[in-house]
């Protein structure tokens, strides 16, 4: 009996290894795509096909290159919160001494940012007179290393913050003639000048914003503002009717900790819409759940070294949204990082959280399908665009990939198409 069943399980083992394998053909029609003489042999290509159930690589292409990852990088943000902040985030540090409460931001971004869940601030801070503000943990810059400095003009730049308000951007709302804008603080500083742009644009070094009238097409746009600790206690008295008071205060050791609402709901803003403020949030209050202090490098360098040690290539990574040019990332990398989150994230969950070709997201207008196949993050940048996730073959089966492109001369939308050939084909030989 006990010969039998030993000789089932090593049947077993050899039939999983051979199932694991691609054939000679379909070996040769993925190297036909994208080896030599193919669309993607113009440019620096790296691709990984993945099979997670027997833990065996089916194919790879460069997929020890290192490539400019852009918005993949959330991918590392995703996972090291769901690790680190659990099911909540970290909103404030604070101290309470008598009618005073003096608080320390966590990272929190909710407060008024799109329709996230809320913070019930009101009833926080509902015993006191005076909120004092401190900013003293702060101790990453409002932009990350490697951010490209005219990106400052963009929504999908706004500053990191400890305590953020209405996402650190002002809403200009949609009309032609003398545009509104919000918070109203801001519209005595809007001014016209004969500029040929569009759109209204923000001073470099200071929150005066410029339209021109004739060639302002009036749509609907956020616009990052310069954040400053007298900024936010201006805004947080208005939104709270509290005396609020800046005062840069060491965080003293004994102290507590709110942790404010849901993180669900900000993760999955993160992934869908590949929300960089959201993400750079995230990574500061991941570092202020580990070290009581608001410091992305830190909390980056911790990660890697516990968590992520065990990377077939150690990543070079800089920030929590993937904006910073000095990111650097393998396929191989990307591949062993996704296998730990598709181990440590219920399906539901990860299935919720991932974008879906021609379903939802970033990828809601690409690889559509009568059934879904593509779950997966992508990111771009100007020449660097890439996606990670999971292909569901014609078997019904799931597969891990990475496919990574950079220093294409196209625009994205057409390595897109290309790539969305590679995918059909693997998902339809497999």
């Amino acid at each position: 009996m006990q010969i039998r069943i030993i000789t089932i399980f090593l049947f077993l083992i050899v039939f999983q290894q051979a199932q694991a394998q691609l054939t000679r053909d379909q070996y040769l029609q993925l190297e036909n795509a994208l080896g030599e003489g193919s669309f993607f042999s113009g440019h620096l290509t790296g691709f990984m096909l993945y099979d997670l159930d027997s833990q065996r690589v089916l194919y790879e292409k460069n997929s020890q290159m290192r490539f400019t990852p852009a918005s993949v990088t959330k991918l590392f943000t995703l996972f090291s919160s769901i690790l680190i902040l659990n099911d909540s985030t970290q909103t404030l540090r604070y101290v309470q001494s008598g009618d005073t409460l003096k608080i320390w931001g966590a990272g929190d971004p909710s407060w008024n940012y799109k329709k996230l869940p809320q913070p019930k601030f009101q009833d926080f801070f509902k015993p006191y007179s005076v909120i004092q503000f401190s900013d003293a943990n702060l101790k990453s810059t409002p932009f990350g290393a490697g951010w490209q400095w005219d990106d400052y003009l963009y929504y999908y730049a706004a500053e990191r913050s400890s305590l953020p308000i209405y996402g650190n951007v002002m809403h200009v709302f949609a009309g032609r003639v003398n545009p509104k804008v919000f918070p109203t603080k801001f519209q005595s500083s809007i001014r016209t000048n004969e500029k040929e742009t569009k759109d209204m644009e923000r001073d470099f070094h200071s929150n005066t914003f410029y339209y021109n009238p004739d060639s302002y097409r009036g749509r609907e746009d956020f616009l990052p503002f310069i954040t400053s600790p007298q900024l936010l206690t201006e805004f947080a008295k208005n939104e709270t009717g509290k005396n609020w008071i800046y005062k840069a205060e060491k965080l003293p050791e004994n102290h507590k900790l709110w942790r404010g609402a849901p993180l669900f709901p900000i993760l999955k803003e993160m992934m869908l819409e590949s929300d960089n403020f959201l993400a750079e949030q995230l990574l500061l209050m991941i570092s202020d759940r580990l070290f009581g202090e608001l410091n992305s490098e830190r909390a980056i360098e911790y990660i890697i070294k516990t968590y992520l040690s065990d990377l077939p290539d150690q990543p070079i990574w800089v920030d929590g949204s993937g904006l910073s040019r000095y990111n650097l990332f393998t396929p191989r990398t990307m591949v062993g990082l996704f296998e730990k989150l598709y181990r440590v994230v219920p399906d539901q969950m990860l299935f919720e959280l991932l974008p879906t070709g021609g379903k939802s997201g970033t990828i809601k207008n690409n690889y559509q399908a009568a059934q879904a196949y593509i779950f997966a993050k992508t990111g771009t940048m100007s020449n660097n665009h890439s996606l990670v996730g999971l292909i569901k073959t014609k078997s019904g089966k799931l597969y891990c990939f990475a496919f990574m492109n950079s220093n294409y001369p196209w625009k994205a939308s057409e390595i897109r198409r290309e790539m969305e050939k590679v995918l059909v084909m693997t998902r339809d030989i497999l």
